[in-house]
């Protein structure tokens, strides 16, 4: 009686949920379908090679985290085995006796083989994951009943298909499946089984195959409704996930005249992209983890901003999908909501979660987009930015600085302009902390006398020159950094020159990665990389080398944006210091607090990010601190300064120490 109706009950058992499944997984579809813009599939060689390192090899989960990530490669990767067998016990359920054995014995047999050692594999992922939520409890981690709940699934899931197999071996004694158990036969033996009469064992062969037929057909209808939606979302948005220039921000068209909106108010304004980051994420905390921000206790979490945008998208799910009155749906940065301004404006666009993420979601997206809603929709942004962006306007500079001054800091230098002469080989693009920063025109200095040391013929654009943009861009105002683009463009264009020095990342950034969506696409180097270039040519002979000790800062916008790690230490290895790591650096490096405009914002929320990442780089006991970066100078000269330490730790551009090195500095 019983074989009679099992397969009408799993077959009803899988109908409901599977249509369950289909039902939410089609809404949730929909809802990014009624986002704005389209999907974008290409360079399709190079997405695929991506998503098999990423997904399939789960490089990025073990990146930076290579326990966590062994544990969960080992889920994963049991997991892709194990379903093959889940859906042959769901095919058996219905039509008894068809198996993989039905179509290959010795295929199934490795299968059995392969499939037993892959469930210990994803029990001990599963136990350390017990051990990391109830023992470690990392304060980034999520760790609440659903994440617990989750492990007790997969754990009943394996459990379950080992007690099956088990429980089978006495009922079909004879079968040559069973001397490919590895593990199964064992833990039979272990248990008494083998000698069990064939009444319990068909019992016991039942009981386990609901149990995990319920695991699997629970799991199903679960997903759609947990964070664990990323076991579907994770792979497409790593496979569609930006590439290279990896953050080279939306550009907005404000020549099209049907455009109402600028930058993203609410849900409904989300694009695709950003929906399925949404979907993505899995809450596991690296971002948090890495985060400046949330270390030195702001309200913004990079975890939590993308928690709860999804949580306000999912909220207005019907209306949007529907298309009812979409004016209705307020705005997701309310003064007393959970994205606060605050929470907005204390990111400092150091991409450390973006980095971090093993998915792939690009958190700072949706703040410098909400950014661009409050400056040019809104108006609403801290004080201090209004007269950032009125020195930009009126003198191209965010600081109150007569835009003729530009070149007064080289007059003496013999420093030609591009004016003069046309053909210079190298644009030497100074920047405003090169241009007007005191501290910043010695380091615009000692790179001018390298470049003389070594014959290079380059120029500058003085007066002609303009802010690059990234102040205003990041600070969400991206009319007016338009406004200083197309500028600069046009006069980059007049020129053309073959090279571009930048000294400044921010400028070397934006010009590398910004200026081609503005037509001017020029090759742009950073001042670490043409200079280790000189010093490995012999160009620049270094006749003083040092053996001090020094710490190593890794700037933001170098390093995380355009992964440029390796040139400065080359360097400083060139020059003969003896480089005293700090801990975090590299992709890990702690953001001086400077970056997204947060340069010109003042910090009265928690602890300054420059003193936290000062307390760092001093903890070394070094006298001299390297750096790469005007405003990582300035912060780290700041949190000296706090500390009392100035006149006892200096910080120097790597220009600086090479230009000692030569015995000229």
């Amino acid at each position: 009686m019983y074989l009679t109706i099992k397969p009408f009950l799993v077959l009803l058992c899988m109908a409901g949920a599977f249509s369950y499944f289909f039902y939410k997984t089609k809404a949730l579809i929909d809802l990014m379908r009624a986002a704005p813009g389209g999907v974008i599939i290409d360079r399709i060689p190079e997405r695929t090679f991506m998503f098999l390192r990423e997904v399939i090899w789960q490089s990025s989960v073990r990146r930076n985290k290579p326990i966590v990530g062994i544990a969960h490669t080992l889920i994963f990767w049991g997991f892709l085995v194990i379903t093959v067998g889940t859906l042959e016990m769901m095919v058996e359920g219905i039509f008894h006796g068809l198996t993989i054995s039905s179509l290959s014995p010795t295929v199934h047999g490795w299968y059995v083989f392969i499939s037993d050692f892959a469930a210990i594999g994803v029990l001990g992922g599963v136990a350390f994951g017990f051990y990391r939520r109830l023992v470690i409890k990392p304060d980034y981690l999520t760790n609440g009943l659903d994440a617990k709940l989750i492990l007790v699934f997969t754990a009943t899931l394996m459990i379950s298909l080992y007690g099956y197999n088990m429980f089978r071996i006495p009922l079909e004694p004879d079968a040559f499946i069973n001397s490919y158990f590895i593990l199964s036969t064992p833990l039979a033996a272990m248990f008494g089984l083998n000698g069990a009469s064939s009444s319990l064992a068909f019992a016991g062969t039942e009981f386990f195959y609901w149990v995990h037929l319920s695991m699997v057909l629970g799991f199903l209808v679960y997903i759609p409704n947990s964070k664990h939606l990323h076991v579907l979302s994770a792979a497409p948005n790593i496979f569609f996930k930006r590439l290279g220039p990896e953050k080279a921000f939306e550009k907005t068209d404000f020549e099209d005249e049907s455009l109402e909106q600028y930058g993203i108010a609410n849900s409904t304004q989300l694009p695709w992209g950003m929906v399925l980051d949404l979907y993505a994420c899995t809450e596991c905390g690296r971002c948090e983890e890495q985060c400046p921000a949330a270390m030195t206790g702001k309200p913004l979490s990079p975890k939590k901003i993308i928690h709860d945008l999804k949580v306000d998208l999912l909220s207005h799910s019907k209306t949007i999908r529907e298309k009812g009155d979409l004016g209705a749906i307020p705005g997701f940065v309310q003064n007393e909501g959970e994205i606060s301004p605050d929470v907005i404006w204390s990111c400092t666009t150091c991409r450390a979660c973006e980095v971090s993420c093993p998915v792939g979601i690009e958190q700072i997206s949706p703040i410098i987009e909400s950014r661009r809603n409050l400056v040019q929709m809104e108006a609403a942004f801290p004080a201090e930015l209004q007269t950032v962006f009125k020195n930009l306007e009126n003198n191209f500079t965010p600081w109150a600085f007569p835009a003729d001054s530009r070149a007064d800091w080289c007059q003496e230098l013999g420093v030609k302009q591009m004016s003069e002469h046309r053909g210079a080989e190298v644009l030497y693009y100074v920047g405003c902390a090169g241009s007007f920063d005191d501290r910043a025109k010695k380091v615009a200095t000692a790179i001018v006398k390298l470049l003389k040391m070594a014959s290079i013929d380059f120029a500058i654009l003085g007066k002609e020159e303009k802010c690059n943009g990234d102040p205003a861009r990041r600070a969400g105002n991206e009319y007016l950094a338009q406004m200083l683009i197309q500028e600069n463009v046009e006069t980059l264009n007049k020129y053309q020159p073959k090279t571009i020095l930048a000294a400044c990342p921010h400028c070397f950034n934006t010009l590398r990665n910004e200026y081609p969506a503005f037509g001017a696409q020029y090759h742009v180097v950073h001042h670490s990389q043409f200079l280790r270039e000189l010093v490995d040519s012999g160009q620049i002979p270094l006749n003083n080398k040092s053996d001090e000790r020094i710490t190593y800062h890794d700037s933001c916008y170098l390093g995380r944006w355009n992964g440029e790690y390796d040139a400065p230490r080359a360097l400083l290895k060139s020059a003969g210091v003896k480089l005293d790591e700090v801990e975090r650096r590299r992709t890990k490096g702690l953001c001086c607090g400077a970056g997204g405009a947060r340069m010109f914002m003042e910090e009265t929320i928690g602890k300054r990010v420059n003193i936290e990442r000062t307390e760092e780089l001093t903890a070394k006991k070094t006298k001299t601190v390297a750096a790469n970066c005007p405003f990582c100078t300035t912060m780290i000269t700041d949190g000296l300064k706090d500390a009392n330490q100035q006149d006892d730790v200096v910080v120097k551009d790597i220009a600086e120490i090479l230009l000692e090195a030569t015995g000229k500095g």
